[in-house]
C-alpha cells in the first residue's frame, strides 16, 4: 500500500505497526508459566501492562495508570533491533553497548511514526529508562516483578539456566521494586525466600541448589 493510497501520515503509522509486529519474534529468557516455551517481547509487554491495571493501588506514589500502561507497551520495542539481554549477564561494558544499541533502535523505530507521535513514544521510552517519575518507577518495578513470578512458577527455570542465587536476584531487583512499589518488594522477598526453601535456586550464587 503506497502513501498515495492512504495519505502520508496514515502510511507512516501503518509502517510502524507492521514493523513492531517483529516484537512477537523476540524471545526473552523467561518461560511461560506452563513451561511450554519461552516468552516473547509482545507477550511480556501485554502482561505487565495488565499488571499495571491490576496492581496500581500498590504503587509507592499516586500514578497516572494510563501513562504507566503506555510506557510498558513501548518500553521493549527497541529490542526489535537490539535484542533481549538477560539482566544477569550485564556487566559495565555490556551495559554501555546495550545503551548504544537501544538508542540507535529508538531513533529508527520511533522515527517511523509521524514526528509528534514518534517524539511522544520516544519520550515514554526515555522516561521508563530514566526512572525519575512515579510512573516510571512503578513501571520498572512491574518489569522486574513479572519475570520473578515466572521463575517462581517454573521452579526457577531461568534462574537455574543462568546460574544465579537469591543474593544476585535480590541485588538486581530489590532496589527497583522498593523504589516503585514497596508492597510488591515485600511480596517478592517472601516469594524468593520460599523459592530458596523449595530448592528452586541457591541462597548464594555459585552454590548448588
Amino acid at each position: 500500500m503506497s502513501s498515495g493510497d492512504v495519505g502520508e501520515r496514515l502510511a507512516q503509522q501503518l509502517e510502524f505497526l507492521v514493523e513492531i509486529d517483529k516484537a512477537k519474534g523476540i524471545l526473552r529468557r523467561s518461560y511461560l508459566m506452563d513451561q511450554s516455551r519461552r516468552e516473547n517481547d509482545a507477550e511480556h509487554s501485554w502482561h505487565i501492562a495488565l499488571m499495571a491495571l491490576v496492581l496500581c493501588e500498590h504503587a509507592a506514589e499516586s500514578v497516572e495508570v494510563a501513562r504507566v500502561v503506555k510506557m510498558l507497551l513501548v518500553h521493549d520495542l527497541v529490542e526489535i533491533d537490539a535484542g533481549d539481554i538477560a539482566v544477569y549477564h550485564l556487566d559495565e561494558e555490556n551495559e554501555r553497548k546495550k545503551a548504544e544499541q537501544e538508542q540507535a533502535a529508538a531513533d529508527r523505530i520511533f522515527g517511523l511514526l509521524p514526528a509528534e507521535q514518534g517524539a511522544e513514544f520516544r519520550a515514554l521510552w526515555e522516561e521508563f529508562e530514566a526512572r525519575e517519575t512515579p510512573e516510571a518507577r512503578f513501571a520498572r518495578a512491574l518489569d522486574r516483578l513479572q519475570p520473578m513470578l515466572q521463575n517462581y512458577h517454573t521452579a526457577g527455570r531461568t534462574w537455574r539456566e543462568v546460574g544465579v542465587g537469591a543474593d544476585r536476584v535480590l541485588a538486581l531487583n530489590q532496589p527497583i521494586l522498593a523504589d516503585g512499589a514497596p508492597a510488591l518488594e515485600q511480596c517478592a522477598l517472601r516469594m524468593l525466600a520460599d523459592a530458596v526453601e523449595k530448592g528452586y535456586l541457591p541462597a548464594k550464587s555459585g552454590e548448588k541448589g
